[in-house]
C-alpha cells in the first residue's frame, strides 16, 4: 500500500472530522437549505447527470454485473425525480439533533438532560447503487453527521456527478464542503485503509451485496452497522384472503426483485396449499419467476401441469434477487414461525391472514427487524416510512434495527448541570 494512498484517505478522512465538528451545531434553517438547494440541482442536471450514468453502463465493470446489479445502477429521468423528491421530503422532516431524550434533577440537585446528538463521520462502503449516493449524504447532512462515500468502480462517474452537485448545494448554505466527500478511488487498499481510522470515523454501513459487507465486518476497527442478506418470507395461512395473499405476493416478488426487501420464500398453509398454489403460480409465471418447490408443493403444480423445479437445501436460505421464489407447504402457524426463525435473514418477514390472533402471535414471535400483517414486504424503505429517504436497513440488534432513517444516525450525550455540588 503506497504512502501517497494513505496520506490521501486519511487527509479526507480528517477533514470530514473537522467539518463534523462543525455540522453538529449546525443551524437547521442552513441545513434545509443545503438540501433545497440539492433537490433543485438534481432537477436540473438530468442531462449531466444521465450521460454520466450512460458512461458507467457502457464500461467493462458494468458488462459483467447481473440484471439486477444493472437495474440498481441505471439511472433514468424517473429515479432522478425521485432522488429530488426524497431530498425534499428529507428537508422537510424535522431535525433530530437536539432532541431531548430525558430531563431529570437528582436528590443533590444536579440537573440531568440526554440529548440526541450526531454520531460524528460515518463511511458508506456501496456498490453499484448511485442513489445511496444521495440518500446517505442527505440523511447524514440533516442529522448533523459528515459522511465519507466510497461507491463501487461501476458506477464512479455517476457518483462523482452526484457529489460534485452536493459540494455546491452545501457551499451556497454556507456549510462546510468537506461534510461530504467521495473517496477519489477505486483502489480496493483505499478502502482498506479508510476501515482502519478508528480515532476519525466513526461508524461504517456497508450497503451491499453478503461478500461486501463480511468484508467490510471483517477487515474494519469501526463499529459496523450491518445486513448480510434480504431473505424474505411471505407465509399465507389457513385462513388468508387468498386473492389478497396473490396480489401480496407477487408484489412482493416480482415488484423489483433485485431489491433487499423481495420476497424470496414462501410459505403456505396447507389447508389452503392446493386452491392457492396453482392460482399464485399462475400469477408469477406471468412476471416470469421461476419457482423452486418443496415435494408437497411440487406434486399439487404437477398435478396441474404448472412450471415449476425442485428446489435444493440451499434454495430454501437464499437470496435470489432474481425473478426465482421457493415454495413450501407447512403444517401450522408454529411451523411457518420456526421455520422462518430458522431461515430467513431477520429481515422483513409478512403473514397473509383474516385470523387476529394468527397474525398476532405471528408478529410477536418472528424475530425479525419487520414483520407484516396483511401487506408486501417490499414497504420495508426508509421513503415508505416516512423517514424520506434510508442510509440502510439494519438486521444488526445492537444501535439500530430496520430501516435506518434521521434518528438512527444520532447517538446521545448527557448534559449536567450543578450548583457546585461535589461527589462524597
Amino acid at each position: 500500500m503506497s504512502a501517497d494512498l494513505v496520506q490521501l484517505v486519511t487527509s479526507l478522512a480528517s477533514r470530514a472530522r473537522a467539518a463534523a465538528l462543525g455540522l453538529a451545531t449546525a443551524p437547521t434553517a442552513a441545513k434545509n437549505s443545503a438540501l433545497r438547494q440539492l433537490a433543485d440541482l438534481i432537477d436540473a442536471a438530468h442531462p449531466a447527470l444521465l450521460a454520466a450514468n450512460a458512461q458507467d453502463l457502457a464500461s467493462p465493470e458494468a458488462a459483467v454485473l447481473t440484471p439486477a446489479a444493472r437495474d440498481r445502477l441505471t439511472l433514468n429521468s424517473t429515479r432522478l425525480q425521485h432522488l429530488a423528491e426524497s431530498v425534499r421530503e428529507v428537508a422537510a422532516l424535522p431535525d433530530p439533533v437536539g432532541d431531548v431524550l430525558e430531563d431529570f434533577t437528582r436528590p443533590n440537585g444536579l440537573r440531568i438532560r440526554k440529548l440526541r446528538v450526531p454520531i460524528g463521520v460515518i463511511g458508506i462502503i456501496y456498490e453499484a447503487r448511485p442513489n445511496v449516493t444521495i440518500d446517505c449524504a442527505v440523511l447524514c447532512l440533516k442529522s448533523g453527521n459528515a459522511c465519507i462515500l466510497r461507491g463501487g468502480k461501476e458506477c464512479f462517474h455517476t457518483n462523482t456527478a452526484l457529489v460534485a452537485l452536493i459540494a455546491q448545494a452545501l457551499a451556497a448554505a454556507g456549510l462546510a464542503v468537506d461534510a461530504v466527500q467521495l473517496v477519489p478511488t477505486t483502489d480496493r487498499a483505499a478502502l482498506l485503509t479508510l476501515l482502519k481510522l478508528d480515532s476519525l470515523i466513526h461508524c461504517i454501513i456497508p450497503r451491499g451485496g453478503e461478500s461486501l459487507i463480511r468484508f467490510v465486518a471483517e477487515n474494519s476497527t469501526i463499529p459496523v452497522i450491518k445486513h448480510y442478506r434480504g431473505v424474505c418470507f411471505v407465509y399465507v395461512d389457513a385462513a388468508a384472503d387468498l386473492a389478497m395473499a396473490e396480489a401480496i405476493t407477487v408484489n412482493a416478488k416480482a415488484s423489483r426483485p433485485s431489491a433487499c426487501n423481495a420476497a424470496e420464500q414462501l410459505l403456505v398453509h396447507r389447508s389452503v396449499a392446493g386452491q392457492f398454489l396453482p392460482a399464485v403460480a399462475r400469477a408469477l409465471a406471468a412476471q416470469k419467476v421461476s419457482l423452486r418447490c418443496d415435494a408437497a408443493s411440487a406434486e399439487i403444480l404437477a398435478r396441474e401441469k404448472l412450471p415449476h423445479h425442485a428446489a435444493t437445501v440451499a434454495d430454501f436460505t437464499t437470496e435470489f434477487l432474481d425473478y426465482v421464489i421457493a415454495i413450501r407447504v407447512v403444517d401450522s402457524l408454529e411451523a411457518a414461525v420456526a421455520t422462518i426463525n430458522r431461515d430467513s435473514s431477520s429481515h422483513s418477514d409478512a403473514i397473509v391472514t383474516a385470523d387476529a390472533a394468527a397474525a398476532r402471535r405471528f408478529l410477536a414471535e418472528v424475530d425479525s427487524a419487520t414483520v407484516y400483517w396483511n401487506a408486501s414486504t417490499r414497504f420495508t424503505d426508509g421513503f415508505e416510512f416516512g423517514y424520506g429517504a434510508e442510509i440502510g436497513i439494519s438486521t444488526d440488534r445492537l444501535h439500530a434495527r430496520g430501516p435506518m432513517g434521521l434518528r438512527e444516525l444520532c447517538t446521545h450525550k448527557f448534559v449536567i448541570e450543578g450548583t457546585g455540588q461535589v461527589r462524597g
